[in-house]
């Protein structure tokens, strides 16, 4: 069968994956069991995807709705060879806060859109002229310096929302980390959504959950759009966000890539500008940018399913949810509490995703150019270092990932030509 170009053959029996094989994303299973993995790389996005759009204020229902429609781009423009769910990014929490106290949210919604062009534009280069440049302009020094500035960036955020209910907040903490470890298998992968649900119960039970808005909402009905304005002030908040999507999308490539045993190199420019041309859209319209969601590489990992069947299922599903307001409603019932204690677990995990990029890469701390250029980008970036010029605002995550970027390469090019650094870069 095909969809708007793309094409499954069966895998085998369409009932059974056997051991040591994978399900590639050309293939998929009978039609039931698609569907069924289709719903459940929904579930796995819930817990994060709807936190940013709660955390930054965004209708929820209408980021849905765009994580959805981004989805099916996404599985378009890679002509259906890269499995993905486009959720709510992450990155993007801190610059649309930012913006919002400033330009509201349409300021907030332009930013979105600046940071996805320069994404597509990204993506047209790396399709034209390969990846290898982004690997010298974003070695995993750079990398890791600023995934990890961006997350740690975020920890004042977190304890305001904790500290506003810290039983509440401390339950779901605490749940988030006991399923994580209690369980195996897909139930201890979305400890997150547990936890969250958890401690929901728990805000509930203690009357911190405000129903009003919910019970006023409609069952079926069209998702909340907003129009973005576009200002020169959030250029310096925005941009750095680009630099850890390109992280991501490659990344995500490169972990496809490495499970289903294919080659999919040549693809990297189009999921760059896939995303990008997604996030665009949810700017365009009051969604949260995108980008590509690991929870769902972990579905994959765990049912050894890569077909991009089952993505459509879920994109589909995901627009059919948007179109209730109720749904939405009470997806924005979550209380502080509750965000607080997800978010502290969230937040560090960005972070200590960037330090990830450099265990991984055995990145060398011995060597002075790395350990100035991460000692300066990570403080400049916790301590949200801001620099006024014009109207143009650099806040920490801009001027952190700057400080990364310029004092990596002009330290290297220093040393190159005095010849006075002699540790290597990496162990």
């Amino acid at each position: 069968m095909s969809l708007l170009g793309t094409s499954w053959t069966l895998h085998g029996n369409g009932k059974t994956v056997r051991p040591g094989e994978v399900v590639s994303p050309n293939e998929r299973l009978s039609w039931p069991r698609t569907i069924g993995i289709g719903t459940q790389h929904v579930v796995a996005m819930f817990g994060s995807t709807f936190l940013v759009p709660i955390i930054t204020g965004m209708p929820p229902a209408t980021t849905l709705f765009f994580s959805g429609i981004g989805t099916l781009l996404f599985l378009v423009v890679t002509r259906g060879r890269v499995p993905s769910y486009l959720g709510s990014s992450f990155a993007f929490i801190a610059p649309i806060m930012a913006s919002q106290q400033q330009y509201g949210v349409g300021g907030a919604l332009g930013g979105v859109i600046m940071a996805g062009a320069a994404l597509f534009l990204v993506g047209l280069v790396v399709q034209a002229f390969g990846s290898e440049w982004i690997n010298r302009l974003m070695p995993p020094m750079v990398t890791g310096a600023i995934v990890a500035l961006i997350g740690l960036n975020l920890a004042p955020a977190a304890k305001a929302n904790f500290v506003k209910a810290p039983i509440t907040a401390l339950v779901t903490l605490l749940a988030i980390i006991l399923v994580g470890v209690l369980f195996k298998g897909i139930l201890g992968r979305l400890n997150i959504l547990v936890g969250v649900v958890l401690g929901y119960l728990v805000a509930m039970w203690r009357g911190e959950v405000d129903y009003s808005q919910m019970d006023a909402a409609a069952w079926i009905g069209l998702p909340h759009f907003q129009a973005p304005s576009f200002n020169v002030g959030v250029i310096g908040l925005f941009v750095p966000v680009v630099l850890v999507l390109v992280a991501e999308n490659v990344g995500h490539v490169k972990s496809v890539a490495t499970m289903t045993g294919e080659n999919l190199d040549s693809y990297a420019g189009r999921a760059l500008m896939a995303d990008g041309a997604a996030t665009m859209l949810a700017g365009a319209g009051g969604g949260s940018g995108t980008t590509t969601y690991a929870e769902n590489i972990g579905v994959m990992a765990a049912t050894k399913v890569y077909s991009t069947a089952a993505y459509w299922v879920a994109g589909i599903f995901a627009i059919v949810l948007s179109f209730s307001p109720k749904f939405g409603a009470l997806i924005a019932t979550v209380p502080a509490g509750v965000l607080g204690g997800a978010a502290t677990m969230l937040y560090g995990m960005i972070g200590i995703l960037g330090v990830k990029i450099w265990v991984q890469n055995k990145v060398n701390f011995s060597n002075p150019i790395n350990l100035s250029t991460a000692a300066v980008a990570l403080i400049v970036g916790i301590a949200d270092y801001t620099w006024n010029l014009g109207e143009l605002t650099f806040t920490g995550i801009a001027l952190g990932s700057a400080a990364a970027l310029v004092m990596y390469h002009g330290m290297k090019a220093i040393a190159k030509a005095r010849g006075t650094v002699a540790e290597p870069e990496t162990e």
